[in-house]
């Protein structure tokens, strides 16, 4: 039957999975989702809890450790299980097997112990009840109905009440957890038909659902192959874009220093315009002034030549106002400037040349590259799908020569059996449990019999008892009472032998079965006995590889399988079938791979066709960078702009040649200086404060001043800057041209890397999927747990454990019980005859008529006394 369900979960599991390797480039944004295997949940739960007879079970178990404080005798039983006793004579004569019996022994000393002195209490009490029989029959022992009166009487018999009373209280207890387990254990096995079924239906599911699991793995590589093809489709885009990427590394800096070198020489030829136009503008402007300057300078020379200006008194006025004369002038000459024209000429005819456009064609051809791509790759790409479509064939036609529906129908075959097996037997399970409930009841009934006996007879000798009468004169109800307890004292004589004879067999049993297989099944040292090399089979390393696997030397453990099933793995990594038949060889990505690379590899881009900038418009580049805006005298037209209008502050000029026309004679040449003066105030008013004012002067002088400015950045190193962004583009174009192909094969290989991470993501989520969730063996943990923990350490051992341990306390306490009722039935009982005093010589005279034996008399009481008329 393991050979079967080997096949089964290798013919299961070859179908799904291909071998893993670590992909080599992976972008984040290529990861594929697979969705989730689809799984349902096993019903089944190992969970016990016991309620709050729990609490017994936990106390029986605290017994046990006290009977046995050993730990689990690993290495004994090893030993001992290897040992071949019995094989040749005198084997148990050997030391070594002495020594392992002796070990033995004292593992198990404290039930020898227990078991012994239960076996001296089948033999011994049964024996004590004859010889008590028999000697109360020769009226001893307390068989004479004669009772001596002691001063301490009604203590004796109140202690002896309390210890009878106490034991049977005690007893009670015992009895009812007897009862409670028996009960419990009945209980359990009803219930247990539900268990039962439910791990026949999760293992059903585990058949079930395991095909669908498969298919679903198998179906996922659609999802790679559409992923695959849909890169491959887009070809152009992702590996014509990363190449693309890669060279504009150095093409785009290129064209874009060309298309600013394009942009400078039109901003080169407004700068150029701007300049002419304000220097124009602002030439008109200071040459009507200079006139007007010039003219009043003249007339006021022709004014201080004339010969008023002789006279000692005006003579130094004159003098003075004749030397300032020169300042007369403006300061800001903008005709002095040379002009732009020569410049802006060869920029215009450089601008007839549209060198931006010419850019811009080279951006379209390399923006093409996709394209290029796309075309250039037609014919591999459909190489590469058929390989694709073959790997898909492949998996459909291996799928489907395996008989995997057979083998399934067979072992759910095989599954209807046992559960079938199972409805059938459960009821005579029932039946014989029902047999089992019945003889623990009747065994309890025995010990409640008994204490019923005992109840009775301290009922009524309690309530019967008058202090007040004597021996012979007690009640009925008293008498009965003691009747009772006799009676209680002769169950216990018949049943406790055979009460210990069942708790001495149950002890020995269930302890050992606690001790030996659920405690260690509970911290798995039980699967480390199993795993033993050659103890289950002598010829066989590891018994469970040679059942399943065929091959005894691979280390495959009771243990692991356990463990790996109780975490929910799946079957094919904890049974460790691989090396059956290693599914991850089965579609090795390498083999396609590689020959998915090679079709790759052929891909051959070739991108000369590519001109980024042609010999035109480098040309153009260096017929502007000879246009000649660097000879431009830059400083002189800095020079002009920042100086003012005139060289002297005509009101200020004007108020003091007025202040010293002022300091002259009356007369003529007074009023002369003055009417200068005034005159040279009109030119500041209307010529000098537009000048300095009016929008289109100051306009003209600030666009000039940026303008200049421009020209001059732009001038510098202009032949430098030019041959730069030339030598830019002709290594860009000869990288593309002839160095491209570096490139390519680096991002072709890098888009290769990309189409087989997805094989590769494939191969790992299958190899996930098949360790922890495809097949998982939870049901088979969950079998072992239901058979072992659940059925035969929780409803049976603990059930059996504390049902011995209730009758167990029942016996014992019988003997203190059976000796406190003897002695109490005496002072209960109907005496034939009493004691009249103790001391004969302290006895009144008026009683010596009884006679010296203390006897009374029958004639006295109307009582036949035996003893006197004997």
């Amino acid at each position: 039957m393991a050979g079967e369900l080997c096949l089964l979960l290798l013919l299961l599991f070859c179908r799904s999975t291909i071998s893993t390797v670590q992909p080599l480039y992976e972008p984040p944004s290529n990861t594929l989702d697979f969705g989730f295997v689809p799984a349902r949940i096993y019903d089944t739960s190992t969970y016990y809890e016991p309620g709050p007879i729990g609490i017994l079970f936990r106390l029986v178990h605290s017994f046990l450790y006290l009977v046995q404080p050993n730990y689990f005798p690993q290495d004994l039983i090893k030993k001992l299980a290897l040992q071949n006793f019995g094989g040749t004579a005198g084997d148990f004569q050997k030391p070594e097997n002495i020594v392992l019996t002796l070990q033995a022994v004292y593992y198990e000393l404290g039930f020898l112990v227990s078991a012994t002195l239960g076996l001296l209490f089948i033999l011994l009490l049964p024996l004590v009840g004859l010889c008590f029989c028999m000697c109360r029959c020769c009226d001893n022992c307390g068989g004479e109905m004669h009772q001596r009166q002691k001063k301490n009487a009604e203590c004796q018999r109140s202690c002896f009440a309390t210890v009878l009373f106490a034991a049977s209280c005690l007893i009670s207890i015992g009895v009812l957890i007897a009862y409670a387990a028996n009960q419990h254990l009945t209980n359990q096995v009803k219930g247990a038909k539900n268990l039962v079924n439910s791990n026949f239906k999760d293992l059903r599911i585990f058949l079930n659902d395991t095909p669908g699991q498969i298919d679903y793995l198998v179906s996922q590589y659609n999802t790679t192959k559409r992923r695959a093809l849909a890169d491959l489709h887009n070809v152009g885009p992702l590996l014509g874009n990363r190449v693309q990427e890669q060279l504009g590394k150095d093409v785009r800096p290129a064209l874009d220093a060309a298309l600013t070198m394009a942009g400078a020489i039109r901003e080169t030829k407004e700068a150029l315009e701007n300049v002419s136009v304000s220097v124009e503008v602002l030439q008109e402007g200071t040459e009507k002034l200079q006139g007007n300057l010039t003219e009043v300078r003249s007339h006021l020379m022709n004014t201080l030549d004339d010969s008023a200006c002789t006279t000692a008194q005006a003579a130094s006025i004159c003098y003075v106002i004749s030397n300032s004369l020169n300042l007369l002038n403006i300061d800001a000459n903008f005709s002095r400037l040379p002009g732009v024209s020569p410049q802006l000429a060869k920029v215009n005819e450089v601008l007839k040349t549209d060198l931006s456009s010419l850019v811009q064609k080279g951006y379209a051809a390399f923006n093409n590259t996709p394209d290029l791509v796309l075309n250039q790759t037609r014919n591999i790409l459909s190489d590469i799908k058929n390989v694709l479509e073959t790997i898909g064939s492949n998996i459909t036609i291996l799928t489907k020569t395996l008989p995997v529906q057979k083998i399934l129908a067979d072992f759910t075959l095989y599954l209807s059996q046992s559960e079938a097996y199972v409805e059938d037997y459960f009821p005579v399970v029932e039946q014989y449990d029902f047999y089992r409930w019945l003889c623990c009841l009747l065994l309890c009934c025995m010990v409640i019999l008994i204490l019923v006996f005992y109840y009775l007879g301290l009922l009524c000798g309690t309530c019967g008892y008058d202090k007040n009468a004597t021996p012979t004169t007690r009640g009925c109800i008293s008498n009965t009472g003691g009747n009772f307890l006799m009676a209680g004292v002769g169950f216990s004589f018949i049943f406790s032998w055979v009460l210990m004879l069942i708790v001495v067999v149950t002890f020995v049993a269930g302890g050992n079965v606690e001790k030996l297989v659920c405690e260690p099944f509970e911290d798995k040292t039980l699967f480390k006995i199993l795993d033993t090399p050659y103890l289950l089979n002598r010829h066989w390393k590891h018994y469970l590889s040679g059942i399943i696997l065929k091959n005894p030397h691979i280390n495959l453990t009771f243990e692991k399988v356990y463990s790996d099933c109780k975490e929910n793995k799946g079957i094919y990594t904890s049974l460790r079938l691989e090396n059956i038949f290693d599914i991850y060889d089965f579609l090795n990505v390498s083999m396609y791979a590689e020959e998915i690379s090679l079709k790759i590899r052929q891909i051959n881009i070739n991108l000369s066709n590519i001109v980024l900038l042609d010999d035109k418009g480098k040309e153009n580049l260096l017929n502007f960078s000879y246009s000649g805006i660097n000879e431009i005298d830059f400083a002189a037209y800095l020079s002009e702009i920042n100086k003012s209008v005139t060289k002297v502050d005509l009101l200020s000029f004007a108020n003091d040649l007025e202040a010293r026309a002022d300091q002259l004679p009356k007369g003529a040449l007074e009023n002369a200086l003055k009417g200068h003066a005034n005159k040279i105030r009109m030119i500041h008013i209307q010529q000098v404060v537009p000048l300095e004012q009016a929008m289109k002067y100051v306009r003209a002088r600030s666009t000039l001043n940026q303008s200049i400015r421009l020209l001059e950045r732009t001038s510098a190193e202009l032949s430098g800057k030019v041959r730069n962004v030339i030598s830019a583009v002709e290594k860009a174009q000869l990288l593309i041209s002839y160095n491209a192909s570096s490139v390519i094969v680096t991002e072709t290989k890098r888009y290769m890397d990309t189409i087989i991470s997805y094989f590769k993501q494939y191969v790992a989520w299958v190899k996930e999927s098949v360790s922890t969730e495809v097949a998982t063996c939870k049901p088979i943990a969950n079998m072992i747990d239901t058979t072992v923990e659940i059925f035969l350490c929780s409803y049976v051992t603990d059930c059996l454990n504390a049902f011995w341990f209730g009758l167990g306390g029942c016996t014992v306490f019988l003997i203190p019980a059976i000796i406190c009722a003897v002695k109490l039935a005496k002072y209960y009982r109907r005496m034939d005859t009493e004691d009249v005093y103790d001391d004969v010589e302290t006895m009144p005279m008026k009683n010596l008529e009884n006679g010296n034996n203390g006897y009374h008399k029958e004639n006295l009481y109307g009582i036949q006394n035996p003893i006197m008329t004997r």
